[in-house]
């Protein structure tokens, strides 16, 4: 029963409130366009995060895929790795093989050398002999100096040709003469090289230069065996043409220091003629 009061009170209190309601058409409007607005704001929010969304899906498959490829290129950059130092252990491999045969080929030259010096009576002295005989040799006018092992007596051409000929002048036999006593004073049964050297231009004659270093190395030859200062086992002859400047070519006495022929002292003996 108090209940049933209690509703009639409300009702009847609330009923001037739902007649204010109906009859306030402004209020209703009002309500309606506020949540006319929410509903569009909220609607542009779910738009934005959609977009948002599909954004970030975007970059996450981006990602994804540049993972791959980093994941791709790493393998590849190990597997090239690997290769390098597959081949770097073959070449270490290679190497210590290759010196290994270096070391046999030096013995076996060395094997041989020796036997070859045995069979052909010669033998070495000791390399600084040539150095100590050196500062005793008495040469006025000529280059004397040691190249390495060797002791080199250069011979100017002028002094020894005519011009463009390898016909030894009573001069050039005379110089030859005394450089080869000199030769054979200071350094007794050395093995003697004569080397033909021309400067870089070039000559009319057939062969060019070459035969001409040629032909007056072997001019001196002759005139030394001919002459009995030296047996013919104890001299050797080679020919350079102008490929070894001992200056360069640019002036004229440069040219001239290179037109030369070059008594050339090695360590070793001969065995004798």
């Amino acid at each position: 029963m108090r209940v049933a009061l209690l509703m009639r009170s409300l009702f009847w209190l609330a009923l001037p409130l739902l007649a204010g309601c109906t009859q306030n058409p402004y209020l209703l409007q009002s309500q309606n366009q506020s949540l006319t607005q929410q509903r569009l704001a909220l609607e542009q929010r779910s738009r934005e995060l959609e977009s948002r969304a599909t954004t970030l899906d975007k970059d996450n498959q981006e990602l994804q895929t540049l993972l791959a490829q980093s994941r791709q290129q790493t393998k590849l950059t190990e597997d090239q790795l690997a290769a390098v130092r597959e081949q770097l252990s073959s070449a270490t491999a290679q190497l210590g093989q290759l010196r290994e045969d270096k070391q046999q080929v030096e013995r076996q030259t060395e094997q041989l050398v020796a036997a070859t010096r045995r069979r052909g009576g010669a033998t070495i002295t000791a390399n600084n002999s040539l150095r100590r005989n050196l500062s005793a040799m008495n040469l006025p006018g000529l280059e004397v100096r040691a190249d390495g092992d060797v002791v080199r007596v250069e011979l100017p051409s002028a002094k020894l040709f005519p011009s463009g000929s390898t016909l030894l002048t009573p001069a050039g036999t005379s110089l030859v003469e005394s450089a080869a006593a000199e030769i054979s004073r200071a350094f007794p049964g050395q093995i003697i090289g004569i080397e033909g050297h021309t400067d870089n231009e070039p000559v009319r004659s057939p062969g060019g230069n070459q035969q001409l270093s040629v032909a007056r190395a072997m001019a001196v030859y002759q005139h030394l065996t001919s002459r009995g200062q030296f047996p013919v086992g104890q001299l050797f002859v080679a020919a350079h043409g102008g490929n070894h400047p001992v200056v360069s070519n640019a002036t004229p006495a440069g040219h001239d220091r290179n037109n030369r022929v070059e008594l050339v002292v090695y360590p070793e003996k001969a065995g004798g003629p």
